[in-house]
């Protein structure tokens, strides 16, 4: 049996919200919403917090979960992964966000399933955009997948372009939850930065730009990533 886990990569120091994963929200901090929705999904042999913080480490742990020290400072949160799972027994990693309090089990199942196919080394989300004004942010980071659901492409811009206004287009946005074989997650970050993810500030290219496409899976709303004040008004409504 394939041995699978969940990592959180949480980093103290938010550029947009700093701190923001020590907000309460609802009597518990956004940390512990991540990782006890985590554990509850019952799909993962172990979920671990992968922190650069003491603080947030000592949330996790006092409260009974694991936690685990980042030794080097990271880019990013597959850098912060890959350190932590580099000594560890295990066949396949999900990178669940911190920032995600509203975890479900149902995409994440989705999400394992790509692995039986023994030719999916990375396996991400996406959900269908319909609004104008999304499909148009930079901020939304868009995907188109070939006939298989494999990523042919990601981008800050809108694609496909509709230069052909009488065809329907549907778009999707990237969302940012992954899943990974061991080995592909530690030749990633072993590989250096690649023009087109240098450019478009979107991590996940340099997978296609070293010839690793992404198996996608389209899901339903994922609830609220907490990345400014207001969306934790948001989620609390929620809540």
């Amino acid at each position: 049996m394939a041995k699978v886990i969940a990592m959180i990569p949480a980093r103290y120091a938010a550029t947009r919200f700093p701190a923001k994963l020590m907000q309460q929200l609802k009597g518990k901090t956004v940390i512990r919403h991540t990782y006890d929705n985590t554990v509850a999904t019952g799909l993962f042999d172990e979920v671990w917090v992968v922190t650069d913080s003491d603080i947030i480490y000592q949330e996790i742990v006092s409260n009974g979960g694991k936690a685990r020290m980042s030794v080097k400072e990271h880019e990013s949160g597959s850098d912060r992964i890959a350190e932590a799972i580099a000594d560890m027994d295990v066949d396949i990693v999900l990178n669940v966000q911190g920032d995600t309090p509203f975890v479900k089990q149902k995409p994440l199942q989705e999400l394992l399933k790509c692995f039986q196919d023994p030719g999916v080394h990375v396996a991400s989300m996406m959900q269908v955009l319909l609004e104008k004004e999304q499909i148009e942010d930079p901020n939304y980071v868009k995907v188109a997948v070939d006939r298989n659901m494999n990523s042919l492409m990601f981008s800050r811009s809108v694609i496909p372009y509709p230069r052909n206004k009488e065809v329907p287009v549907t778009y999707y946005e990237h969302i940012g939850v992954y899943a990974f074989r061991k080995e592909a997650l530690l030749n990633f970050t072993s590989w250096p930065m690649t023009p087109l993810e240098t450019a478009e500030k979107v991590e996940c290219l340099r997978y296609l730009e070293y010839g690793v496409p992404l198996r996608m899976i389209i899901v339903d709303y994922m609830g609220v990533e907490i990345d400014t004040p207001e969306d934790l008004q948001r989620a609390e409504k929620l809540l």
